[in-house]
């Protein structure tokens, strides 16, 4: 009973809360830009078949492609003292070799020239 009491305080007083949070959490004014959304630069309200620019296109997949070898990459320093230094010189540098080659393959193919 004393339990039944207790969940029926707390729930009035977080119903309490949660009223005073979200009446006084209202803005008395909208503005038209900062309840729009942004996304890359874009006015949503334009034209949706609008070309964007490649360069920013391709920094974001380089991030991307550089983001994913980062997190590749750390588990080789963490392991570094249990493996076989071997296997791990092997692996690491067979890595490595994929990620330059595909990196001389890009510049090779000219999709990193900043300039047109």
């Amino acid at each position: 009973m004393v339990m039944l009491y207790m969940a029926t305080i707390i729930f009035c007083i977080t119903m309490i809360v949660m009223l005073l949070a979200s009446t006084l959490s209202k803005k008395t004014h909208s503005d038209r830009e900062k309840n729009s959304p942004f996304e890359c630069g874009f006015d949503p309200k334009s034209n949706s078949r609008m070309p964007f620019s490649l360069q920013f296109f391709l920094i974001a997949v380089i991030f991307l492609i550089f983001d994913v070898e980062i997190t590749l990459l750390v588990p080789f320093i963490l392991i570094l003292p249990i493996v076989n230094i071997y296997n791990y010189i092997f692996t690491l540098f067979l890595f490595l070799i994929i990620l330059l080659l595909g990196t001389y393959h890009e510049w090779n193919q000219g999709a990193l020239n900043w300039a047109y």
